[in-house]
């Protein structure tokens, strides 16, 4: 897909819409990294849009269709014109310094059967590692099915965990319908777990993840006769182990910015101690 390759040019790209303030105490530097995370939703709102008016500039889609932007609405970005199903990309950014990937995929993996979808995940630190302007680390583009189908089989063990799909609600209005799965935990106990299990083990279909209703209606059957609590941290994106996002935050965390690894950074800055909090604020201010 040419988009996809377009997109991955955007590493170097620096966001000249907004520029964080330089600290003054080593005290100040240490807060900021913990704090500066939440600018990512709004950065990823902004990638929206540039990705939207840099795509449309390229010469191959005109005449053809349109990239827009969705809001609300999934993907981010599609292009309208004569591919059906419609290709679109969602947008995820990261920063790499004080958090995990954060960003969930709730996504069925039916709702990508023409693998049409593809996210974009982008990694971002500030110029000055916390205070400037944003720049664009590293990109990272995947098959939206594939990370579907990674998050089902991390997470699918029944009966101790159980991914349950959304339901058919293709009647209603396009506002209303549903495409997102959940992930449940048994809460019951030790002897009701060994019960359940002999219910899965009995399964003629066995515990392999599917999306067929009856697959899906024995998985409702199962929450609807033991204990399970919905999770509320299910499908983060960097907990599913999904190989290809898995090797690119390894690579974004040894990757060296400002002359450290930004692992060393995320270390020194929110782990270290005092002295070497005042040591890092003499050396990138």
């Amino acid at each position: 897909m040419s988009a996809s390759e377009h997109l991955r040019t955007l590493e170097g790209y620096v966001f000249d819409v907004l520029r964080i303030a330089k600290p003054k105490t080593p005290e100040s530097l240490a807060n900021l990294a913990k704090v500066i995370s939440k600018l990512s939703p709004l950065l990823g709102n902004l990638i929206e849009f540039n990705t939207v008016d840099y795509l449309n500039t390229k010469p191959e889609y005109r005449g053809f269709g349109e990239w827009k932007r969705q809001d609300p609405g999934f993907p981010d970005a599609v292009f309208e014109g004569g591919i059906v199903p419609t290709p679109g990309f969602e947008i995820k950014a990261w920063f790499p310094l004080s958090t995990e990937i954060t960003a969930r995929f709730r996504d069925s993996q039916d709702h990508f059967a023409a693998d049409q979808t593809y996210v974009c995940l982008l990694a971002w630190a500030p110029e000055g590692l916390v205070f400037g302007r944003p720049r664009v680390i590293d990109v990272c583009i995947v098959s939206a099915q594939s990370v579907a189908k990674a998050r089902d089989d991390h997470y699918h063990r029944p009966p101790d965990y159980v991914v349950i799909e959304p339901e058919d609600t293709n009647d209603r209005t396009r506002n209303l319908q549903q495409t997102n799965t959940s992930g449940h935990k048994f809460q019951g106990s030790k002897a009701e777990l060994r019960q359940a299990q002999n219910e899965v083990d009995n399964w003629k279909f066995g515990s392999h993840y599917s999306t067929e209703p009856e697959y899906q209606d024995r998985l409702r059957e199962l929450i609807g006769s033991y204990q399970y609590r919905l999770d509320t941290n299910f499908s983060k994106m960097d907990r599913i182990e999904h190989p290809i996002i898995e090797g690119f935050k390894q690579r974004v965390l040894d990757r060296r910015y400002r002359g450290r690894a930004i692992r060393d950074w995320s270390r020194l800055l929110l782990r270290g101690s005092d002295e070497t909090k005042a040591r890092v604020f003499d050396e990138i201010t």
